[in-house]
């Protein structure tokens, strides 16, 4: 039986980003850029953006982000957190048009202890799902299979939110 290779090339350019104590919010740095596709930004609002995640856990892993850099959920105004729901549930339907899920994992960890990678803006995560999608890959090996390329991700999904 020859041995499969699993190719990952965008897990070298995370292991080895620069890490400093005073990392530049990524958030921040990809709103105020102009180049929304260089920065994965789907969809702008007034309020909040829908961007692709860059190190996703599943192919489409969108994350809804206020425009305000916050890392508490409850300092939001009204109307922004109205707008992050709002974007989810958009993100959801452009989601069911292009990938056809089968299902999502939803949610927004807040704090270290919570499991957030980004501690100091607040996200919310959409990660379609579908049936057998986890196999043995990320229990034996921490390797995620993922079936289609990020750039081709995002030019699908921008359709859909435009």
């Amino acid at each position: 039986m020859a041995i499969k290779k699993l190719w990952a090339p965008w897990r070298m350019e995370f292991i080895r980003e620069k890490k400093s104590d005073k990392k530049r919010c990524v958030f921040c740095a990809a709103l105020k850029s102009s180049d929304d596709r260089e920065n994965l930004i789907l969809h702008r609002a007034k309020h909040s953006f829908v961007i692709l995640n860059k190190y996703p856990y599943n192919n489409g892993h969108l994350m809804v982000v206020p425009n305000r850099h916050t890392a508490q959920w409850e300092s939001l105004a009204a109307e922004t957190s109205r707008e992050v729901m709002r974007l989810t549930q958009e993100a959801v339907v452009a989601l069911k048009k292009v990938h056809n899920p089968q299902g999502f994992n939803m949610g927004m960890n807040l704090g270290a202890a919570a499991g957030a990678g980004i501690l100091d803006h607040l996200h919310f995560h959409i990660v379609p799902r579908w049936t057998g999608d986890t196999n043995f890959m990320p229990v034996l090996s921490e390797t995620r299979c993922m079936p289609q390329h990020l750039m081709a991700t995002y030019d699908e999904l921008f359709n859909a939110f435009a």
